[in-house]
């Protein structure tokens, strides 16, 4: 029987309305058909949204998987899983009542995509970013309407990027098009500038006078939401109970390597006094980029050299500190999209010390930037993680597992998080032993997200008693500690750095027993990039005979 209609017809369409409803994530993969608008957040257009994925779910389930090629069966079930998850968080999780931080964030990253990459002229680009820019009224009002009883720390986590926001309007965007001769067209935009200003600076003032002063809703999921989320998004079907075991394990065994080598490089001294001495090695104020970008050059040659993963010719990553609107991220990649035509600079960013700050705060921020830890931040960011991984990307041939819509955050940072123990595991600056150090430091952070995540939403963790779990068992400093434990309350799926490390290495080892004496660390590393990202069951079925047993144990 033959299907009753072609699977990448299917998924032609159901991207095709993906990037419309989400036209800030389709220009940052590289599809620009949408970018003159904002996403619609009104209750109308919402309603309308679950509409489509309802029938998008129907249409998926008539084509008959019997009758597809091995490769789309593996295909059809992820799609199917997206169709869920979308549906799942706008009727059950139901976040665009709940979080101020969403609207904000789908701001940022819409404005910021015609800001970072030069995809095409900058009047074209300024005429665009002036559409979006007189849709911010109504992004704002959509926020107004729908949240109504939000968690007072979701309000708290939005205020950040709303200021964020309006320092990437008033700031940035007039340096981004100060070349721009059209006079009309710079002066439309400083008005829809102003006018943007004014509405987010009036949200921002209702925020604080008259939402956060009665925000008293919980932020927890719950266990069957989370368990649930963690299925349709990521493939991860283990029990909670047996995930925090796992974290539990994993952790502890960590912590142990981590205090005997802190020991052993300061002999005679506390081991976390050791790691404190070590820390308090780093790049001046102001430095970070510059150190960061001689790491990058030096994690390129040795990639170059040692022959574990191919590396495209690409010499287009920009090294700099973070924008305002990003600022609450330690560190990050933003890489131009997989489908974009146009060559344009990757952006590695790197959150300095603010100027404002006090000496002992900025002094407490970059004891996070210290040289073991940084040499980890890049290789998770650039060489061989977030960057390399999306070059590999622009050349895989399956949309499904090419496009950001479709692609699992579990593969995303896991293979990031991976690399930095894989960097150490085939030698790189061996004769530097603190790089061991700060991986296991990062290695203990994510492990730290990982019970985190799961207690704060499936128990009853307090967001403080979370904070104690980063200072006292991932060791670091506390306004660190209490940013990781605040985000893990809007971001529940931040466990996926270690579930996905812990998924690639089981991979790879079943890969290497299967290949046995032709076992190529490079061929795998290759095979996998090639396989476009998708979560690890899939992954397990287009690279071992026998995808058998669970994903990680």
């Amino acid at each position: 029987m033959k299907p009753s209609e072609p699977f990448l017809h299917f998924v032609s369409d159901y991207l095709a309305h993906l990037q419309e409803v989400y036209p800030g994530e389709s220009s940052l993969d590289g599809v620009h058909l949408y970018d003159d608008l904002l996403e619609d957040f009104s209750r109308t257009k919402i309603e309308a949204h679950v509409h489509a994925l309802s029938g998008f779910g129907r249409r998926l389930r008539q084509i008959e998987t019997k009758a597809l090629p091995a490769v789309e069966k593996i295909e059809h079930k992820i799609v199917g899983a997206n169709i869920e998850a979308r549906m799942f968080d706008l009727e059950q999780v139901r976040s665009w009542e709940s979080s101020p931080y969403i609207y904000a964030d789908a701001l940022a990253t819409s404005l910021a995509s015609q800001t970072m990459f030069a995809y095409a002229p900058e009047p074209e680009r300024a005429r665009r970013m002036l559409s979006k820019l007189r849709q911010v009224p109504r992004l704002v009002q959509a926020a107004r309407d729908n949240i109504k009883e939000p968690a007072g720390i979701f309000v708290k986590a939005a205020l950040e990027v709303w200021r964020g926001v309006l320092k990437l309007i008033e700031d940035d965007l007039p340096k981004v098009f100060s070349t721009v001769d059209d006079l009309h067209l710079l002066a439309d935009l400083a008005d829809a500038s102003t006018e943007s200003s004014k509405t987010i600076n009036a949200y921002i003032e209702y925020l604080e006078k008259e939402i956060a002063p009665h925000a008293k809703s919980s932020f927890r999921l719950g266990r069957k939401k989370f368990a649930e989320k963690l299925k349709l998004e990521e493939g991860i079907t283990l029990d909670v109970d047996r995930l925090l075991t796992i974290a539990l394990r994993e952790l502890k065994e960590t912590q142990e390597e981590f205090l005997v080598l802190a020991g052993r490089l300061k002999k005679g001294t506390d081991p976390i006094a050791a790691w404190q001495e070590i820390k308090k090695q780093h790049p001046a104020a102001g430095q970070l980029s510059k150190v960061a970008q001689g790491q990058v050059d030096e994690l390129e040659k040795f990639l170059r050299q040692s022959n574990i993963v191919t590396v495209p010719d690409n010499k287009s990553l920009v090294v700099a500190p973070s924008p305002e609107f990003y600022r609450w991220a330690f560190a990050s990649m933003w890489t131009p999209g997989p489908f974009e035509a146009r060559p344009s600079s990757a952006f590695y960013y790197l959150t300095d010390v603010d100027r404002h700050w006090t000496k002992e705060q900025q002094a407490e921020h970059l004891l996070d930037f210290n040289y073991a830890n940084l040499w980890n931040i890049s290789i998770h960011e650039a060489y061989p993680g977030h960057f390399l991984h999306y070059e590999h990307l622009r050349t895989v041939q399956s949309v499904v597992r090419k496009a950001s819509f479709f692609s699992p955050v579990s593969f995303i940072e896991g293979w990031a998080h991976y690399c930095e123990q894989m960097m150490v595991e085939v030698g790189f600056r061996k004769e530097d032993p603190t790089i061991r150090l700060g991986q296991l430091a990062e290695a203990l952070v994510r492990l730290a997200r990982f019970i985190v995540a799961i207690r704060l939403h499936c128990e009853d963790l307090s967001v403080e008693q979370g904070m104690r779990i980063f200072r006292d068992e991932a060791f670091q400093e506390e306004a660190a500690a209490r940013r990781e434990a605040g985000r893990g309350t809007f971001d529940p799926m931040y466990l996926v750095y270690s579930v996905g490390k812990l998924a690639l290495l089981k991979l790879r080892d079943d890969y290497k027993a299967q290949e046995g004496g032709k076992f190529s660390l490079r061929a795998f590393h290759d095979t996998l990039l090639q396989q476009g990202t998708a979560p690890f069951w899939a992954h397990r079925q287009l690279m071992l005979d026998e995808p058998t047993g669970a994903i990680f144990e």
